[in-house]
């Protein structure tokens, strides 16, 4: 193994450790799909819907069905977040001026969005990490517009493969279920 496959592999190891030993989303930090950093403390109280979104895969669609959710639930305290990753097919290369461009102009996307990540791998980013190990299925991502709900208390509540649509009937069941607590 080279010198930085094994670097790569270590670093994965801590960062996979620190978010396992995390007992809650609100533990982490993100950058803004503008740069600024995020403490997803600040979101305590609220339950969230976490998806990795791409511009260019057949789900993208799913844009319409988040945005919608957003603003059927935003006052309830629901909160819908958007990460880009580019992992699967290469459906997101673009930056995050492009990203936030088409976001906004093709879906009139009003939720928050963050920086492109991996949410797979050796580089995946550490609230990832956390998410996988706290669902009760913790392989890994399978593809874009993956989701997982967070309830108030920062815990993972449910996960959601791809093809199952925002505003499914087991996805709305699970954010109101979390709404009560």
């Amino acid at each position: 193994m080279k010198f930085w496959q094994t670097l790569a592999l270590a670093l994965a190891c801590i960062t996979g450790g620190a978010a396992m030993a995390a007992d809650s989303v609100h533990e982490f930090q993100m950058k803004s799909i503008d740069g600024k950093d995020v403490k997803l403390a600040d979101y305590k109280g609220k339950v969230l819907l976490i998806v990795n979104v791409a511009s260019q895969c057949g789900l993208t669609p799913q844009y319409t069905q988040l945005q919608s959710l957003h603003e059927k639930y935003a006052d309830k305290g629901v909160v819908v977040i958007g990460v880009p990753c580019n992992q699967f097919g290469g459906q997101e290369p673009g930056t995050e001026k492009d990203i936030k461009q088409f976001c906004s102009s093709k879906y009139s996307v009003t939720f928050p969005m963050m920086s492109k990540v991996d949410v797979n791998g050796a580089k995946q980013d550490a609230l990832y990490a956390f998410l996988k190990s706290k669902s009760e299925k913790t392989d890994d991502i399978s593809w874009n517009f993956e989701k997982f709900i967070v309830g108030k208390d920062g815990k993972v509540a449910a996960r959601f493969a791809p093809r199952v649509k925002p505003d499914a009937a087991e996805v709305l069941a699970a954010i109101e279920a979390e709404l009560k607590k």
